[in-house]
């Protein structure tokens, strides 16, 4: 059997930006689908059949591991061909399918690309009706949606390396969350990497990284239970109301360093970026991780938290090779914090984390979202002034994109969730999948506003 993981092109129109130094340029825009927990549209250097480095571009991590296991466990002839890392034309990705003929294609989706993806899926069965479509990612949230409307045989919940299995075998339908335990981890192989596009997938954040980067997990999972984020209530695991047991599993340090080691070997990459939910989530896993990465010698950045671990251990991350960290915060203003998002995280105490790892000598990317819902335009202010306060290298700013299977979803649907009891839906929160074009529209709205009328 010929098995296609397949993240497909996901273009827009052509627009004219305005860049940083203030030139407008004619760039199109594109979408982040697979190996993005808010997948979003953008700006791009790229265009079709046309790469161009530089691009924000993530690995497509469970697509990845689902791959591999699946080979292994099923003997299917596999293949990940990610459309979104070779840029290519919806025209080239056509001529693929027909030339190769797969006898099932597996397409990763979520909100935010859900309408797109849905049109190509009706596409692809008209011009190769006799491959089974199979759809796994957060939109399997509404898997029954999925299954009556479109073209599809089988619709996987959360991470799928245990069900794309039983699909390959015969399943069709629904099929539910069935999760790796921690031993069936740290056994599965390593995750799928295509020698044409290993060196391009890119994250600029934060500031250090050097070219060619892997983009790797040594976990899965997070504990904490922010409003809008996807991967933990729909992929690993299954809490759409914030009210549910959410694990965290870890890659053991053996698994680590040989995977590591293979991959530095096999494609010479000068930076590691670990993109886990929560990297530093205890002092033991990040130990265990800086002896692996000490004798690797790769220089190495990572996906943190400010309050999960002491204040020595961000010392041993820089002694290991670390030289940055992105740090979530989501908002400047603790009533925020706690009501809205439900984040569990203490602003104050975050600031000293940031000012001492500065010290240490790493940097900082802090992360924030605005349009929140219930957020006024003075606690986004506070958000602002917070910003201004700390000495971060870089930031990124986002609108709270509201996806399938989240609390924020949720919350849309039944109106109130007792564990996020400053959540409101009010005449200003503005509904949006897609955060990076609902902060477009936001910073359009600002800026044909006088500052006294910004709150």
């Amino acid at each position: 059997m010929k098995v296609l993981f397949s993240n497909p092109p996901w273009w827009l129109d052509r627009n004219h930006y305005r860049l940083s130094t203030g030139e407008i340029v004619e760039l199109h825009t594109a979408g982040v689908r697979a190996g993005s927990r808010w997948p979003f549209t953008s700006p791009i250097m790229s265009a079709p059949d046309a790469f161009r480095f530089g691009d924000y571009l993530p690995y497509p991590f469970f697509m990845g591991y689902a791959a591999t296991y699946a080979a292994a466990r099923t003997g299917a002839q596999v293949v990940l061909r990610d459309s979104i890392a070779l840029r290519e034309s919806y025209e080239s990705y056509f001529a693929y399918l027909r030339a190769n003929r797969f006898d099932m294609i597996v397409i990763e989706a979520a909100t935010p690309s859900w309408e797109h993806d849905a049109g190509l899926i009706r596409r692809i069965h008209d011009l190769v009706p006799e491959a089974r479509l199979v759809v796994s990612g957060p939109i399997a949230s509404i898997a029954r949606a999925v299954l009556r409307d479109e073209p599809v045989s089988a619709c996987l919940h959360g991470e799928y390396e245990k069900g794309i299995v039983r699909v390959i075998e015969g399943a069709e339908g629904e099929i539910d969350f069935d999760l790796l335990s921690e031993d069936e981890m740290n056994a599965q192989p390593f995750p799928y990497m295509d020698p044409v596009i290993a060196h391009r997938y890119w994250d600029g954040n934060p500031h250090g990284q050097r070219p060619p980067q892997a983009q790797v997990w040594s976990s899965r999972g997070c504990p904490f239970k922010c409003i809008f984020c996807v991967w933990p209530a729909t992929m690993t695991g299954n809490d759409p109301d914030g009210t549910g047991r959410r694990t965290v599993r870890h890659y053991s340090a053996d698994y680590m360093e040989a995977y590591l080691g293979e991959l530095v070997a096999r494609y010479g990459y000068k930076t590691l970026y670990f993109d886990d939910d929560t990297f530093n989530l205890g002092d033991r896993h990040v130990e265990e991780m800086c002896q692996v990465l000490g004798r690797l010698g790769v220089p190495w950045s990572a996906m943190c938290r400010a309050d999960t671990i002491r204040l020595d251990t961000w010392r041993m991350m820089k002694e290991s090779g670390c030289f940055g960290v992105k740090l979530g915060f989501e908002s400047g203003n603790q009533h925020v914090i706690d009501t809205i998002v439900n984040k569990r995280l203490d602003l104050a105490r975050a600031a000293e984390v940031v000012r001492h790892v500065k010290e240490l000598g790493l940097t900082v990317h802090g992360t924030f979202t605005f349009g929140l819902p219930g957020e006024t335009a003075a606690q986004m202010q506070d958000t602002e002034r917070y910003i201004a306060s700390l000495p971060f290298d870089s930031i990124q700013k986002s609108g709270c994109a509201e996806i399938e299977g989240t609390p924020l979803h949720t919350l849309a649907a039944v109106g109130s969730l007792a564990a996020y009891k400053g959540a409101v839906l009010d005449e200003h929160y503005a509904r949006a999948s897609d955060g990076g074009r609902k902060l477009r529209d936001m910073e359009a709205l600002w800026r044909g506003m006088a500052p006294g009328d910004r709150g």
